[in-house]
Protein backbone atom coordinates (compact mmCIF):
# COMPACT_ATOMS: atom_id res chain seq x y z
CA UNK A 1 0.00 0.00 0.00
CA UNK A 2 1.08 3.19 -0.87
CA UNK A 3 2.20 5.33 2.01
CA UNK A 4 -0.14 8.60 2.72
CA UNK A 5 1.94 12.37 2.60
CA UNK A 6 3.59 13.82 5.62
CA UNK A 7 1.41 16.50 6.67
CA UNK A 8 3.65 19.38 5.28
CA UNK A 9 3.56 17.78 1.73
CA UNK A 10 -0.32 17.80 1.88
CA UNK A 11 -0.32 21.00 2.92
CA UNK A 12 1.56 22.22 -0.08
CA UNK A 13 -0.36 19.84 -2.13
CA UNK A 14 -3.41 21.75 -1.12
CA UNK A 15 -1.64 25.33 -1.57
CA UNK A 16 -0.88 23.97 -5.47
CA UNK A 17 -4.68 23.03 -5.51
CA UNK A 18 -5.79 26.65 -4.62
CA UNK A 19 -3.53 28.42 -7.17
CA UNK A 20 -4.05 25.89 -10.34
CA UNK A 21 -7.79 24.70 -9.81
CA UNK A 22 -9.64 26.62 -7.09
CA UNK A 23 -13.22 24.90 -8.11
CA UNK A 24 -12.88 23.36 -12.11
CA UNK A 25 -11.72 19.83 -11.52
CA UNK A 26 -10.50 20.07 -8.29
CA UNK A 27 -10.99 16.53 -7.08
CA UNK A 28 -8.98 15.13 -10.15
CA UNK A 29 -6.21 17.87 -10.09
CA UNK A 30 -5.47 16.41 -6.84
CA UNK A 31 -5.43 13.31 -7.05
CA UNK A 32 -2.63 14.19 -9.90
CA UNK A 33 -1.09 16.24 -7.64
CA UNK A 34 -0.99 14.16 -4.79
CA UNK A 35 0.38 10.83 -7.16
CA UNK A 36 3.28 13.42 -8.58
CA UNK A 37 4.44 14.42 -4.64
CA UNK A 38 4.19 10.36 -3.68
CA UNK A 39 5.84 8.92 -6.58
CA UNK A 40 8.87 11.68 -5.60
CA UNK A 41 8.72 10.87 -1.97
CA UNK A 42 9.43 7.04 -2.71
CA UNK A 43 12.51 8.01 -4.04
CA UNK A 44 12.15 6.45 -7.31
CA UNK A 45 15.30 5.27 -9.44
CA UNK A 46 16.60 7.74 -11.91
CA UNK A 47 14.85 5.84 -15.28
CA UNK A 48 11.57 5.36 -13.05
CA UNK A 49 11.21 9.04 -12.80
CA UNK A 50 12.71 9.89 -16.50
CA UNK A 51 9.74 7.96 -17.54
CA UNK A 52 6.72 9.21 -15.42
CA UNK A 53 8.49 13.09 -16.16
CA UNK A 54 8.76 12.49 -20.03
CA UNK A 55 4.99 10.61 -20.08
CA UNK A 56 3.28 13.53 -18.11
CA UNK A 57 5.38 16.10 -20.11
CA UNK A 58 4.59 14.70 -23.54
CA UNK A 59 0.51 14.17 -22.76
CA UNK A 60 0.60 17.95 -21.62
CA UNK A 61 2.18 18.52 -25.04
CA UNK A 62 0.19 16.30 -27.10
CA UNK A 63 -3.57 17.53 -25.41
CA UNK A 64 -2.16 21.23 -25.91
CA UNK A 65 -1.90 20.64 -29.41
CA UNK A 66 -5.24 19.13 -29.82
CA UNK A 67 -6.98 20.93 -27.44
CA UNK A 68 -8.46 23.26 -30.45
CA UNK A 69 -9.91 20.88 -32.44
CA UNK A 70 -11.72 18.65 -30.18
CA UNK A 71 -14.97 19.88 -31.61
CA UNK A 72 -13.96 18.17 -34.93
CA UNK A 73 -14.39 14.46 -35.79
CA UNK A 74 -11.22 13.28 -36.20
CA UNK A 75 -10.11 9.57 -37.91
CA UNK A 76 -6.90 8.03 -37.78
CA UNK A 77 -5.47 6.51 -40.27
CA UNK A 78 -2.52 3.80 -39.73
CA UNK A 79 0.38 2.07 -41.85
CA UNK A 80 3.61 1.47 -42.72
CA UNK A 81 6.10 4.29 -43.04
CA UNK A 82 8.06 2.49 -45.94
CA UNK A 83 5.27 2.32 -48.36
CA UNK A 84 6.63 4.17 -51.55
CA UNK A 85 5.33 6.72 -53.93
CA UNK A 86 4.92 4.56 -56.24
CA UNK A 87 3.13 2.09 -54.45
CA UNK A 88 -0.44 1.50 -54.97
CA UNK A 89 -1.19 1.51 -51.48
CA UNK A 90 0.26 5.52 -51.67
CA UNK A 91 -2.36 6.31 -53.72
CA UNK A 92 -5.24 4.54 -51.69
CA UNK A 93 -3.69 6.41 -48.57
CA UNK A 94 -4.34 9.64 -50.02
CA UNK A 95 -7.66 9.38 -51.86
CA UNK A 96 -9.36 7.62 -48.23
CA UNK A 97 -7.93 10.67 -46.76
CA UNK A 98 -8.93 13.28 -49.60
CA UNK A 99 -12.29 11.78 -49.22
CA UNK A 100 -12.81 11.99 -45.45
CA UNK A 101 -11.28 15.29 -45.33
CA UNK A 102 -14.07 16.33 -48.08
CA UNK A 103 -16.96 14.89 -45.46
CA UNK A 104 -15.39 16.95 -42.65
CA UNK A 105 -13.11 14.38 -41.04
CA UNK A 106 -9.30 15.57 -39.91
CA UNK A 107 -7.16 13.16 -39.95
CA UNK A 108 -4.67 12.30 -37.70
CA UNK A 109 -1.59 10.26 -38.42
CA UNK A 110 2.26 9.33 -37.26
CA UNK A 111 3.48 12.21 -39.01
CA UNK A 112 6.41 9.86 -40.74
CA UNK A 113 6.77 9.28 -44.26
CA UNK A 114 5.03 6.37 -46.45
CA UNK A 115 1.27 5.90 -45.75
CA UNK A 116 1.64 8.73 -43.18
CA UNK A 117 2.64 11.29 -45.39
CA UNK A 118 0.34 9.92 -48.13
CA UNK A 119 -3.23 10.42 -45.85
CA UNK A 120 -1.44 14.01 -45.12
CA UNK A 121 -1.57 14.89 -48.76
CA UNK A 122 -4.52 13.58 -49.15
CA UNK A 123 -6.36 15.65 -46.54
CA UNK A 124 -4.55 18.82 -46.70
CA UNK A 125 -2.09 20.67 -43.90
CA UNK A 126 -5.04 22.00 -42.47
CA UNK A 127 -7.45 19.17 -41.94
CA UNK A 128 -3.99 17.18 -40.86
CA UNK A 129 -2.43 16.27 -37.28
CA UNK A 130 0.97 14.94 -36.29
CA UNK A 131 1.81 12.41 -34.02
CA UNK A 132 5.46 11.54 -34.37
CA UNK A 133 7.92 9.37 -32.71
CA UNK A 134 11.32 10.14 -32.10
CA UNK A 135 13.76 6.92 -33.48
CA UNK A 136 16.99 7.05 -34.94
CA UNK A 137 16.13 6.62 -38.59
CA UNK A 138 13.34 9.01 -38.66
CA UNK A 139 13.64 12.13 -36.55
CA UNK A 140 11.79 15.11 -38.41
CA UNK A 141 7.77 15.43 -39.52
CA UNK A 142 7.15 14.57 -43.47
CA UNK A 143 7.03 17.81 -45.04
CA UNK A 144 3.29 18.47 -45.60
CA UNK A 145 3.02 18.64 -41.80
CA UNK A 146 6.10 19.75 -40.75
CA UNK A 147 6.68 23.50 -38.49
CA UNK A 148 2.55 22.97 -38.26
CA UNK A 149 1.06 23.70 -34.98
CA UNK A 150 -1.10 20.90 -35.38
CA UNK A 151 2.25 18.37 -34.87
CA UNK A 152 3.46 16.81 -31.69
CA UNK A 153 7.17 14.56 -31.49
CA UNK A 154 7.06 11.70 -28.70
CA UNK A 155 9.69 9.61 -27.31
CA UNK A 156 7.60 6.66 -26.22
CA UNK A 157 5.12 4.56 -28.15
CA UNK A 158 2.80 4.02 -25.24
CA UNK A 159 2.06 8.32 -25.06
CA UNK A 160 1.82 8.37 -29.29
CA UNK A 161 -0.25 5.74 -29.31
CA UNK A 162 -2.26 6.98 -26.50
CA UNK A 163 -2.70 10.13 -28.47
CA UNK A 164 -3.51 8.52 -31.72
CA UNK A 165 -6.44 6.79 -30.34
CA UNK A 166 -7.27 8.71 -27.59
CA UNK A 167 -8.95 11.76 -29.81
CA UNK A 168 -10.49 10.35 -32.90
CA UNK A 169 -13.77 8.64 -33.52
CA UNK A 170 -13.02 6.51 -36.65
CA UNK A 171 -10.28 4.37 -37.81
CA UNK A 172 -8.59 3.13 -41.06
CA UNK A 173 -5.76 0.86 -40.95
CA UNK A 174 -3.74 0.29 -44.16
CA UNK A 175 -0.91 -2.51 -44.62
CA UNK A 176 2.24 -2.04 -42.66
CA UNK A 177 4.99 -3.95 -40.37
CA UNK A 178 5.16 -4.88 -36.62
CA UNK A 179 4.21 -1.24 -35.51
CA UNK A 180 1.09 -1.10 -37.86
CA UNK A 181 -0.05 -4.34 -36.92
CA UNK A 182 0.29 -3.30 -32.75
CA UNK A 183 -1.29 -0.51 -32.85
CA UNK A 184 -4.14 -2.25 -35.04
CA UNK A 185 -4.37 -5.05 -32.44
CA UNK A 186 -4.18 -2.76 -29.41
CA UNK A 187 -7.05 -0.70 -30.98
CA UNK A 188 -8.88 -3.88 -31.37
CA UNK A 189 -7.78 -5.27 -27.80
CA UNK A 190 -9.45 -1.39 -26.57
CA UNK A 191 -12.78 -1.61 -28.07
CA UNK A 192 -13.16 -5.38 -27.53
CA UNK A 193 -12.29 -4.88 -23.80
CA UNK A 194 -14.51 -1.79 -23.15
CA UNK A 195 -11.57 0.37 -22.54
CA UNK A 196 -12.12 2.36 -25.41
CA UNK A 197 -15.82 3.18 -27.19
CA UNK A 198 -16.53 1.21 -30.13
CA UNK A 199 -15.87 3.05 -33.59
CA UNK A 200 -15.60 1.80 -36.92
CA UNK A 201 -12.68 0.03 -37.81
CA UNK A 202 -11.53 -0.19 -41.72
CA UNK A 203 -8.75 -2.76 -42.75
CA UNK A 204 -8.17 -1.08 -46.56
CA UNK A 205 -6.68 -2.94 -49.05
CA UNK A 206 -5.86 -2.06 -52.37
CA UNK A 207 -8.17 -4.56 -55.21
CA UNK A 208 -6.18 -7.59 -55.56
CA UNK A 209 -3.70 -7.13 -52.25
CA UNK A 210 -5.09 -10.01 -49.79
CA UNK A 211 -3.13 -8.45 -46.73
CA UNK A 212 -5.61 -8.00 -44.46
CA UNK A 213 -8.22 -10.79 -45.43
CA UNK A 214 -4.45 -12.97 -44.51
CA UNK A 215 -4.76 -11.07 -41.16
CA UNK A 216 -8.65 -12.00 -40.66
CA UNK A 217 -8.48 -15.50 -42.00
CA UNK A 218 -5.40 -15.59 -39.19
CA UNK A 219 -7.89 -14.42 -36.91
CA UNK A 220 -10.15 -16.85 -37.89
CA UNK A 221 -8.36 -20.11 -38.21
CA UNK A 222 -5.94 -19.61 -34.79
CA UNK A 223 -8.13 -16.66 -32.44
CA UNK A 224 -11.82 -17.55 -33.08
CA UNK A 225 -11.06 -21.09 -33.83
CA UNK A 226 -9.05 -21.95 -30.64
CA UNK A 227 -11.97 -20.03 -28.46
CA UNK A 228 -9.20 -17.35 -27.89
CA UNK A 229 -11.54 -14.51 -28.85
CA UNK A 230 -15.02 -14.74 -29.80
CA UNK A 231 -17.00 -15.33 -32.93
CA UNK A 232 -18.67 -11.42 -32.71
CA UNK A 233 -15.24 -10.00 -32.02
CA UNK A 234 -15.02 -9.77 -35.68
CA UNK A 235 -17.61 -7.67 -36.25
CA UNK A 236 -15.20 -4.62 -34.66
CA UNK A 237 -13.76 -4.28 -37.92
CA UNK A 238 -14.78 -4.53 -41.63
CA UNK A 239 -12.50 -5.53 -44.72
CA UNK A 240 -12.54 -3.53 -48.20
CA UNK A 241 -10.48 -2.80 -51.07
CA UNK A 242 -12.17 0.93 -52.08
CA UNK A 243 -11.94 3.77 -50.67
CA UNK A 244 -15.62 4.50 -51.20
CA UNK A 245 -16.69 1.57 -49.18
CA UNK A 246 -14.42 2.76 -46.25
CA UNK A 247 -15.67 6.28 -45.78
CA UNK A 248 -19.06 4.85 -46.13
CA UNK A 249 -18.79 2.60 -43.44
CA UNK A 250 -17.41 4.90 -41.13
CA UNK A 251 -20.49 7.58 -41.95
CA UNK A 252 -23.02 4.84 -41.73
CA UNK A 253 -21.60 3.88 -38.04
CA UNK A 254 -22.59 7.57 -37.39
CA UNK A 255 -26.04 7.42 -39.28
CA UNK A 256 -28.15 7.56 -35.65
CA UNK A 257 -25.56 6.18 -32.72
CA UNK A 258 -23.99 9.67 -31.73
CA UNK A 259 -22.30 8.30 -28.37
CA UNK A 260 -22.03 6.55 -25.21
CA UNK A 261 -21.89 6.67 -21.77
CA UNK A 262 -21.92 5.08 -18.29
CA UNK A 263 -23.96 6.20 -15.44
CA UNK A 264 -23.55 4.23 -12.64
CA UNK A 265 -24.80 0.87 -14.04
CA UNK A 266 -26.61 2.30 -16.90
CA UNK A 267 -24.63 1.95 -20.44
CA UNK A 268 -26.33 5.38 -21.90
CA UNK A 269 -26.53 5.28 -25.48
CA UNK A 270 -27.09 8.52 -27.52
CA UNK A 271 -28.86 8.51 -30.93
CA UNK A 272 -30.38 10.97 -33.06
CA UNK A 273 -33.72 9.08 -33.24
CA UNK A 274 -35.87 7.18 -30.67
CA UNK A 275 -36.41 3.79 -31.26
CA UNK A 276 -40.30 3.13 -31.83
CA UNK A 277 -41.87 0.43 -30.10
CA UNK A 278 -41.18 -2.64 -32.14
CA UNK A 279 -37.91 -1.74 -32.65
CA UNK A 280 -37.13 -1.47 -29.01
CA UNK A 281 -38.83 -4.41 -28.78
CA UNK A 282 -36.87 -6.61 -31.70
CA UNK A 283 -33.77 -4.70 -29.67
CA UNK A 284 -34.46 -6.61 -26.05
CA UNK A 285 -35.43 -9.75 -28.27
CA UNK A 286 -31.90 -9.81 -29.99
CA UNK A 287 -29.66 -8.23 -27.58
CA UNK A 288 -31.29 -7.98 -23.99
CA UNK A 289 -28.89 -10.67 -22.93
CA UNK A 290 -26.72 -7.68 -22.88
CA UNK A 291 -28.38 -6.83 -19.63
CA UNK A 292 -27.67 -8.10 -16.57
CA UNK A 293 -31.19 -6.80 -15.58
CA UNK A 294 -34.42 -5.13 -16.87
CA UNK A 295 -34.72 -4.40 -20.33
CA UNK A 296 -33.48 -1.85 -22.76
CA UNK A 297 -35.67 1.20 -22.44
CA UNK A 298 -36.09 5.10 -23.73
CA UNK A 299 -34.61 7.60 -21.21
CA UNK A 300 -34.54 11.18 -20.25
CA UNK A 301 -30.73 12.52 -20.04
CA UNK A 302 -29.14 11.44 -16.77
CA UNK A 303 -28.95 14.20 -13.94
CA UNK A 304 -25.62 14.75 -14.28
CA UNK A 305 -25.48 14.56 -18.18
CA UNK A 306 -27.86 17.57 -17.54
CA UNK A 307 -25.58 19.16 -15.38
CA UNK A 308 -22.57 19.04 -17.47
CA UNK A 309 -24.49 19.38 -20.93
CA UNK A 310 -23.20 16.16 -22.26
CA UNK A 311 -24.99 15.55 -25.42
CA UNK A 312 -28.32 16.17 -23.84
CA UNK A 313 -29.76 17.50 -27.61
CA UNK A 314 -30.02 13.60 -28.71
CA UNK A 315 -31.89 11.01 -27.73
CA UNK A 316 -31.55 7.99 -25.56
CA UNK A 317 -31.78 4.02 -24.95
CA UNK A 318 -30.00 2.58 -21.69
CA UNK A 319 -29.61 -0.44 -19.93
CA UNK A 320 -27.66 -2.42 -17.32
CA UNK A 321 -25.04 -3.65 -19.82
CA UNK A 322 -23.12 -6.28 -18.33
CA UNK A 323 -19.56 -4.93 -19.79
CA UNK A 324 -18.72 -7.99 -21.63
CA UNK A 325 -19.74 -9.04 -24.98
CA UNK A 326 -18.44 -5.50 -27.18
CA UNK A 327 -18.81 -7.38 -30.37
CA UNK A 328 -22.52 -8.23 -29.71
CA UNK A 329 -23.06 -4.32 -28.57
CA UNK A 330 -21.11 -3.27 -32.12
CA UNK A 331 -23.73 -5.63 -33.49
CA UNK A 332 -26.50 -3.55 -31.69
CA UNK A 333 -24.83 0.11 -32.77
CA UNK A 334 -24.89 -1.03 -36.29
CA UNK A 335 -29.02 -2.31 -35.91
CA UNK A 336 -29.78 1.02 -34.04
CA UNK A 337 -28.11 2.91 -37.36
CA UNK A 338 -30.09 0.44 -39.72
CA UNK A 339 -33.36 2.01 -37.80
CA UNK A 340 -32.45 4.92 -40.02
CA UNK A 341 -32.12 3.89 -43.18
CA UNK A 342 -35.61 1.90 -42.59
CA UNK A 343 -37.20 4.79 -41.76
CA UNK A 344 -35.84 6.98 -45.22
CA UNK A 345 -37.33 3.90 -46.98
Amino acid sequence: MTPELSADVAAVVQQLLDVLAPTQNRRLAADLLTASAGLIADRPATLDLKIATSAVVEMRDAFEVFAPYRGRRKVTIFGSARTTIVDPLYAQAREVAKQLAMNDWMVVTGAGPGIMQAAMEGAGRDQSIGVAIRLPFEQSANPVIAGDAKYVSMKYFFTRKLMLIKESSAFICLPGGFGTLDEMFELLTLTQTGKGVPVPIVFLDTPGDPYWESVAELIDTQLVARGLVAAADTKLYSITDTCAAAVAEINRFYANYDSLRYVGDQLVIRIQHDPDDAQLAELNATFGHLCTHGEIVRVDPMPIEVKENDRVEFSRIAFAFAKHGFGDLRLMIDRLNMFTQEATR
